[in-house]
């Protein structure tokens, strides 16, 4: 779980930089929030997993998709407070810093052990 999250928050300072050398500092701030925007819920959900982790087995699925809710619902909160708050808001580099986040999940599943 927490490495899943390692790779979302290497994969979100990639597109920062990625889009600081594309789009300028507004395209590096942009990016981050698309992508903070995705690793503050899911490292929430994460740690909310461990937490239930010891308790008995029919508490762990109501805790998955109740939290599945509250990290999606976070997820775009965040987005939208991101897009109420930036004054020079680069679309395009939130979202690439949005799918860059997203798809770093897929790495963490190729170096699974």
């Amino acid at each position: 779980m927490y490495k899943a999250v390692g790779f979302q928050l290497l994969a979100t300072l990639l597109a920062a930089a990625l889009s600081a050398a594309l789009f300028g500092i507004e395209g590096a701030w942009s990016a981050l929030a698309g992508g903070v925007a995705v690793v503050v819920p899911n490292a929430f959900f994460a740690f909310r997993l461990a937490a239930v982790r010891g308790r008995s087995p029919s508490a762990y699925p109501a805790a998955f998709f109740v939290g599945e809710f509250i990290k999606v619902a976070a997820t775009v909160g965040l987005l939208a407070l991101a897009a109420a708050t930036i004054k020079d808001l680069h679309w395009g580099a939130l979202i690439i810093g949005l799918v860059l986040a997203l798809k770093a999940n897929l790495f963490a599943l190729l170096g699974r052990n």
